[in-house]
């Protein structure tokens, strides 16, 4: 065989063998790949180890919250929050002029200080004629005891003129039976029995008379006493008049109930003032925040809970105090004109129930009222 023939067999065999291998790895690879579809996935094969993996991530979120709750975030806030106080109109109780203002706009005062004064000689006058009404009333009562003593006396006297009178019948009486007696006898006149006759029914006509007397004196005391009791209530209405005069006098002076501000001033001297009509604004120093709270977020809020507050006019200034009560109800539950849920198409919203916070120490020297805006943060946890 030529050299060209064998080294082209030799060509050919070299050839085949490489294309049988090549197979060959091909169709292991495509057995193998073929295996592993037919194997199950990881999630088959391990569904337990998932479920607790599963677990354990959820138990490490709640775990996370929980503690984020109690330590990351223990507390409460909300910037629906304002100082709040229970502020008053200072207005006069009797009518009048103004003849004094003793106190300048936005001044503090101390309980007791002279705000206003009215004209008070309307005033005096009335009491002066109450007083006068009193001492009528004294002079009558006086008068009708004087009046009740003398009439006493004219009863003893009417009594004892009774007491002469029926001793003088009882004598009568005698000489008349005594006459009588001697007549029949013969021993006496008919001229004598007839005048002790008639000597015992003038007797019994003064006895009449005296008795009279006495019961015309106990009426007449009746009476007197009457009037006298009339005359005590006269007293008593003057004493009653009086003390409304008294009272009406006081109230020409008005003067600070409580420690306060004093705002709005609107009272002038020349002013004629009408009872219960507004001269000014009274701001007590009894002032407090009112945070308005998500109901979510009283869920652990409790009187007592120590509170950290901002005050918006003061950025820095923060000052502490604590809850002093929770509102039970929202605050629309209250309003003048509270939500009617059961007209109408429903929106649930979260409603803010209204929490009073009491500040340990104001700081001196701040401008701090009704109304301005603070943000309470409270430590419920």
């Amino acid at each position: 065989m030529p050299d060209g023939q064998q080294r082209r067999d030799v060509v050919d065999l070299t050839g085949q063998d490489t294309d049988t291998q090549a197979g060959r790895s091909e169709r292991e690879e495509r057995r193998t790949a073929e295996a592993d579809d037919k194997k199950p996935g990881f999630i088959r094969r391990h569904p337990l180890a998932i479920l607790a993996g599963l677990a354990v991530v959820a138990l490490l979120a709640v775990a996370g919250y929980i503690y984020w709750q109690r330590n990351i975030h223990p507390y409460e806030s909300t910037d629906d929050a304002f100082i709040d106080t229970r502020q008053f109109p200072v207005a006069p109780k009797v009518p009048g002029y103004v003849t004094e203002v003793a106190v300048g706009d936005n001044r503090h005062v101390n309980a007791g200080d002279l705000l206003f004064r009215i004209d008070p000689r309307d005033y005096q006058t009335s009491l002066e004629q109450a007083q006068a009404q009193i001492d009528s009333a004294q002079a009558a009562i006086t008068g009708y005891d004087a009046q009740i003593d003398a009439q006493r006396a004219q009863i003893d006297q009417a009594k004892a003129e009774v007491s002469q009178a029926e001793a003088a019948v009882g004598f009568a009486k005698e000489d008349a039976a005594r006459y009588r007696d001697l007549q029949s006898r013969g021993a006496g006149t008919v001229q004598q029995a007839q005048q002790s006759t008639a000597n015992l029914q003038e007797q019994q006509g003064k006895l009449t008379s005296a008795n009279a007397a006495v019961i015309a004196a106990e009426r007449q005391v009746g009476a007197l006493q009457a009037q006298r009791t009339s005359a005590v209530a006269d007293l008593a209405r003057a004493k009653a008049q009086l003390a409304q005069a008294q009272l009406n006098l006081s109230y020409t002076t008005i003067t600070a109930a409580q420690p306060g501000r004093v705002v709005q001033l609107s009272g002038a001297v020349g002013q004629f003032a009408q009872a219960g009509q507004g001269l000014a604004i009274f701001v007590p120093d009894d002032i407090w925040v009112t945070a308005n709270f998500k109901e979510t977020q009283i869920t652990d809020m409790r009187p007592g809970q120590p509170v950290d507050i901002q005050i918006d006019a003061y950025p820095g200034r923060k000052i502490t105090g604590h809850v002093d009560s929770v509102q039970p109800g929202s605050g629309t539950a209250f309003s003048l004109l509270p939500a009617e849920n059961a007209t109408g198409n429903y929106v649930k919203v979260v409603q803010r129930i209204p929490v009073k916070i009491v500040v340990d120490q104001w700081p001196d020297g701040l401008s701090i009222g009704p109304g301005m805006s603070v943000v309470p943060r409270v430590t419920v946890r």
